[in-house]
């Protein structure tokens, strides 16, 4: 029997079989995305623990569900029923930061900003920083290749990952990748782990690269009478050459949920904040924070300013951080995470309004409007079946629309449950058999994560 099996194998305090307890590690953040009940949670804290509980679920044919801080928005670390669920949470050492390689290697279940905040002590950068980096896991990062405000200059979690310690779907613990600054030997093992989403194998350990801290950031706001007006000016700074080390959206459905919340007073002078970072050194620096003001006052800025006042600058950022969690406060929130070519930016904002209307629905809209990344917010009452399903019905439609308009179905949230119709949209047949000819070759037993990211076959 699996829990004999496993409680022969593991330390006593690494197993929750309460079902109290376990309730806690059954699902992430995605609203509405189903999930089923584990046989037992496993919280361990080695990769040889890992790989014990592998080569269990293997011998019992029993499916396995790697967990981070539960932090995702699409499904992708909700359980399956009778399956193993496993917590990276007590897998949080910092082994290694060199500052002469400029690497560091971590656990999975190390919080991002905790590995930040451990980075600048040696005066290096972590770059990637999703708005949940206050919880977020490292191992749930790369789990969904993470972005982050400042991704639209400095990429994603996977331009950042050198290599990954992991335990495969056959139960081999492996490394992959390397700690060069480079390396070209063979496939590109670890990218491809890299936004798996746990169906091709438990990473237990992470390298990644750092970068020297950035010189004090420019701030630039500006307020506009709407969405649509504030994607024209994301598309002038992308046509003037820019590229911002954040540009951020904020909507006013976001502002008035995060003053009354916070009591900020930022919804009361504007419908819709973009928010404008550069962190080019020196006089560069002011004069792409000058280019940047031009531009937003080009797309129809009601007011527009550089911020002199850094508290003030880091206040609204912190108001952008703040806008999903204060929102969810309000009601259940369905969360899109489409991207689009930034030239697109205008037509999608305005396309999703019209879906707003259409299913008289409230749709916020906070976006990394600097690389097209739009993370529109279906806000429903509370039990409110129609509601919900009218929710549905515009997530859809956003989703053919950003398609429609040369985009994809995530930015960096990832697949996991809620948008694996979409990516069968999106895809190919033969691309999707490619998928699932990865997924046979590394996970042969079908027991990682089974049921996510990968669409269902086409219809015959």
């Amino acid at each position: 029997m699996l829990l004999d099996d496993l409680r022969r194998d593991l330390p006593a305090d690494r197993l929750v079989d309460d079902p109290d307890v376990a309730s806690g590690y059954v699902h992430d953040e995605a609203e509405w995305a189903p999930y089923g009940k584990p046989v037992v949670v496993v919280r361990p804290r080695t990769a040889e623990e890992v790989q014990t509980t592998v080569r269990a679920c293997i011998e019992h044919r029993t499916p396995l569900v790697v967990r981070g801080a539960g932090t995702g928005l699409s499904g992708g670390a909700n359980a399956v029923d009778g399956c193993v669920v496993v917590s990276t949470e007590l897998m949080t050492a910092v082994t290694e930061i060199d500052a002469s390689e400029r690497l560091a290697v971590v656990g999975p279940g190390v919080v991002n900003d905790d590995l930040r905040a451990a980075c600048a002590e040696r005066g290096l950068w972590y770059p990637p920083d999703p708005a949940s980096s206050p919880w977020s896991t490292i191992g749930g990062n790369v789990a969904t290749n993470a972005g982050g405000l400042c991704c639209v200059k400095y990429g994603v979690t996977r331009d950042y990952v050198l290599g990954l310690q992991v335990v495969t779907g056959t139960g081999e613990l492996v490394r992959l990748g390397r700690r060069t600054a480079k390396g070209v030997a063979g496939y590109d093992l670890a990218g491809l782990m890299v936004g798996s989403e746990g169906t091709l194998g438990v990473v237990t350990e992470i390298t990644v690269k750092l970068r020297p801290l950035r010189d004090p950031e420019h701030t630039v706001a500006g307020y506009f009478s709407s969405v649509v007006d504030a994607g024209r000016a994301v598309a002038a700074v992308a046509d003037a050459g820019i590229t911002p080390s954040a540009l951020e959206l904020v909507d006013r459905h976001c502002l008035a949920a995060v003053d009354a919340w916070k009591n900020m007073g930022l919804s009361v002078d504007a419908d819709v904040v973009l928010l404008g970072r550069t962190d080019a050194p020196g006089e560069a620096g002011e004069a792409e924070a000058q280019r940047m003001l031009d531009c937003f006052e080009q797309g129809g800025a009601t007011w527009a300013a550089r911020s002199t006042d850094q508290e003030e600058a880091d206040a609204l950022f912190a108001a952008r951080r703040l806008a999903y969690p204060a929102l969810e406060r309000l009601g259940p929130l369905l969360t899109e995470d489409v991207c689009v070519p930034k030239a697109a930016v205008p037509e999608m904002l305005g396309r999703i309004e019209a879906a707003a209307r259409r299913h008289d629905i409230t749709i916020a809209n906070i976006a990394h409007a600097g690389d097209g990344n739009l993370h529109p917010l279906l806000s429903t009452p509370a039990g409110d079946d129609a509601a919900r399903g009218r929710a549905h019905a515009a997530f859809d439609d956003i989703i053919r629309d950003a398609l429609a308009l040369g985009g994809t179905v995530t930015g960096e949230h990832g697949v996991g449950l809620l948008k694996r119709p979409g990516l069968g949209e999106e895809l190919d047949g033969e691309v999707i058999a490619m998928h699932r000819a990865v997924k046979a070759a590394l996970d042969p037993h079908d027991i990682l994560n089974p049921g996510k990211v990968i669409p269902d076959r086409p219809q015959d």
